[in-house]
């Protein structure tokens, strides 16, 4: 079986659907790849597409630098794209690390199209395509006094009012001649107290 990556759909997938695997949490990758392996081996490579491990681009900042990482969307899950007969369901049932699939009654339920292109991160059919953005990891939520380690406002105390996770900003209500003033910032600029 070839690999293919996530934007890349299988060759003949006609009667392939969608389904979710409850897998061992940090061991996706290496399930995964003996998956594929067990898939090489069986000869069934014209029964599987894709197996993904739905991830997203996050950065974090450490010592004010940015470092844009993946982090797993759905740790303990992947989905994996096939067609499902006893021998398939066998196979990836019968995989070391693999719980079971999603479903109810203990039969797998296919996931609808609709739902597996959004977490793709692929195009539904009718709606228009948008770019991802890496999100921001805050190191601070909502209503966290934090004090600011840089910039005009360096030593100023406040209250974190919003976090937006595209851009990295922070809006903080600082006291400034006794009148609450918000001020956005870097997330990197304040830390907690």
């Amino acid at each position: 079986m070839e690999e293919r990556t996530a934007g890349e759909p299988p060759a003949d997938d006609a009667g392939m659907q969608w389904f979710v695997l409850k897998v061992q949490s940090n061991r996706e990758k290496s399930i995964r790849d003996s998956l594929l392996r067990r898939i090489r081996r069986e000869g069934l490579e014209h029964e599987f597409g894709e197996i993904v491990i739905p991830t997203e681009k996050v950065v974090e900042t450490k010592g004010g630098k940015k470092k844009v990482k993946e982090q797993k969307l759905f740790p303990g899950y992947m989905m994996i794209q096939m067609r499902l007969t006893e021998e398939t369901w066998y196979l990836v049932r019968d995989t070391s690390g693999v719980g079971d699939f999603t479903g109810a009654a203990g039969k797998p339920s296919p996931m609808n199209e609709a739902e597996i292109m959004r977490m793709l991160g692929r195009t539904v059919p009718g709606e228009e395509e948008k770019v991802v953005a890496p999100v921001v990891k805050f190191t601070v939520q909502v209503g966290d006094t934090v004090k600011v380690k840089e910039g005009a406002f360096e030593s100023f105390e406040g209250t974190v009012d919003a976090l937006d996770e595209t851009s990295g900003k922070v809006k903080v209500m600082i006291e400034i001649f006794g009148r609450s003033t918000e001020v956005e910032l870097e997330h990197w600029q304040i830390e907690k107290i």
